[in-house]
């Protein structure tokens, strides 16, 4: 099992990391927000899908090896598209990367040491982000690990567990369709911030309520904060990160985001075993909020809108608009 999960785990760091940073590459600063909403929307969709039909096949021919079989095809279906119709993207990057204004201190040349810190810990929106992700995926570990025991724990079937294991990604997959180009519209900070207040809320629900419609209420909602704050978190990172060293960028912001998947799962583990599964719902849920007012506390907008400027006025006596670069 533990093999297993390790072989998935490179899979995640190759193939998600890469579709993502590709289409940042290929979107350009205006449509990022939209590109990484189709893209999460597309792989969080399947997850869905996935979750509700190997609920139903593990119910009517056991847990193994029937439910595995769809993921081999997936596998199979993956690697013969990837081979035959992805194309490389670096020079979409190149082309931006001569065009680029960046933010002081953050130009081009830096090192990997440094692209970790700021990341990390030292620039005030990137390293919000990072936190946020780490949240983020450690409430997804925790709803992927105890969500299913605490609805067993209540006496639901096999069946419905699946069920409610597919509302929460099927509305965080096609929400994001829409957040995703809203985020493009309204600005990254707030969709997050206040995402991260919506999955505390939907955490909340199904720590505080028993039955199948309360349970899919609060999973839905869990759903929607995820679709608020999860392409607009990797937006933010294109926002800021330069071209030619976004892609180590996001895959430092990658490595804490998933990173909560590992954590979120031992801590909700630790705390169902000392205090119990609706003790460790509860907590997460605190730490969800608090890392909501952190991002709202510590980032700045990264994506403003704004307005044209006049240039000085032609000789003909027109005036011509020349659009102003974000630093």
């Amino acid at each position: 099992m533990v093999a297993a999960n390790v072989l998935l785990g490179v899979n995640q760091g190759l193939t998600w990391s890469t579709t993502v940073i590709m289409k940042i590459d290929l979107a350009g600063p205006k449509r990022r927000g939209l590109a990484m909403g189709l893209n999460e929307a597309a792989g969080y969709g399947a997850v869905a899908a996935t979750a509700l039909a190997t609920g139903f096949i593990a119910q009517h021919a056991g847990l193994r090896p029937e439910p595995f079989f769809l993921g081999l095809g997936y596998a199979g279906l993956g690697l013969g598209l990837s081979a035959l119709v992805v194309r490389e993207t670096k020079g979409h990057a190149a082309v931006e990367a001569a065009t680029h204004v960046p933010a002081a201190g953050l130009g081009q040349g830096l090192s990997a040491s440094r692209v970790f810190l700021l990341t990390s810990f030292r620039e005030r929106a990137l390293s919000a982000c990072s936190q946020a992700g780490l949240v983020n995926n450690l409430n997804d570990g925790m709803a992927w690990g105890l969500f299913p025991l605490l609805y067993a724990d209540r006496g639901l079937s096999v069946a419905a567990i699946g069920t409610l294991a597919a509302i929460y990604p099927a509305v965080w997959g096609f929400g994001q369709l829409l957040t995703g180009a809203l985020s493009d519209r309204l600005g990254r900070k707030w969709l997050i911030a206040g995402g991260m207040g919506v999955q505390a809320g939907g955490i909340a629900i199904i720590a505080a309520t028993t039955g199948f419609g309360p349970w899919a209420a609060g999973s839905a909602l869990l759903g929607v904060g995820t679709a608020m704050v999860y392409p607009t978190l990797l937006a933010a990172i294109g926002d800021v990160a330069h071209p030619s060293w976004r892609a180590s960028a996001v895959g430092v912001y990658r490595l804490w985001r998933d990173g909560g998947y590992a954590l979120g799962a031992i801590l909700a583990g630790v705390i169902a075993d000392r205090w119990g599964l609706t003790a460790a719902v509860w907590a997460i849920a605190a730490l969800t909020a608090a890392s909501g007012l952190v991002a709202a506390v510590r980032m700045y907008e990264t994506h403003r809108r704004t307005p044209p400027t006049p240039k000085p006025p032609s000789g003909d006596g027109g005036a011509e608009t020349q659009p102003v670069r974000r630093p």
